[in-house]
């Protein structure tokens, strides 16, 4: 019994992986929502493979800047750029403006950018809109590249900022004017719908971006929200 079942096993895997292998070689059509394979349309809701897609994303730039092509999301593609005396750059583009303002201009690799998208889209302005009927307009940011180490120490890795993969959000401004601030708002006594809005971000962020850090992690993140893209996985 034992044995057969893992003849089953084997036929199921390999059974699996030649239908992979077809749906990639455009031997079998499938709808987008299924296809690991097809373009990651990043204005679409997210659905199981979006994340998946959004990896891929970042591994290929022509293909990120295409899907960011679609989007509302204004930016300039810059040449790669090799270390000297500063950070090497590779696949970054300068985002200007998305459908709100930024407190600046900013650079960002390409998926920073894609996951940014994704972040505004589906988990920014509907957390505005359930806690104030309203949307963001504004957003002020704290920057994206800086040429560095992790908190800026002298040795040790360096930071996700050294190249521009990483965001620090600071504050976010409504229609009607009100600014929720990270520093102001997210621990503040009364702070009500702008500290459960803060908090609503924190958690949809972290859907799209494979670290957020905010006020909770530690003091050095008492005034902005951390998200980047870079090889570890934490929400705090």
């Amino acid at each position: 019994m034992a044995r057969a079942l893992r003849w089953l096993a084997l036929v199921l895997l390999l059974a699996g992986a030649g239908t992979a292998a077809a749906v990639w070689r455009g031997l079998v059509e499938v709808p987008a929502t299924y296809d690991p394979w097809a373009p990651l349309d990043l204005r679409a809701e997210p659905d199981w493979l979006t994340g998946f897609k959004l990896a891929r994303l970042e591994r290929d730039p022509e293909q990120c800047r295409a899907a960011l092509g679609d989007t509302g999301l204004r930016f300039t593609a810059l040449p790669d750029r090799g270390s000297d005396e500063t950070c090497a750059l590779r696949g970054v583009v300068r985002v200007s403006r998305s459908e709100v303002a930024f407190s600046s201009g900013f650079l960002a690799t390409c998926g920073l950018a894609a996951a940014w998208t994704l972040f505004e889209t589906h988990a920014m302005q509907p957390a505005a809109e359930r806690h104030f009927a309203s949307r963001v307009a504004r957003v002020e940011h704290l920057g994206t590249y800086a040429c560095r180490n992790v908190y800026g120490r002298a040795e040790g890795r360096r930071s996700e900022h050294a190249s521009a993969n990483a965001i620090d959000l600071a504050a976010f401004v409504l229609a009607d004017g009100t600014r929720i601030g990270v520093l102001d708002d997210w621990a503040a006594a009364g702070a009500g719908a702008k500290a459960a809005f803060l908090r609503d971000l924190r958690d949809g962020a972290c859907r799209f971006f494979d670290v957020v850090l905010g006020p909770d992690y530690n003091d050095a993140h008492r005034n902005h929200f951390h998200l980047d893209m870079g090889a570890f996985r934490s929400c705090r």
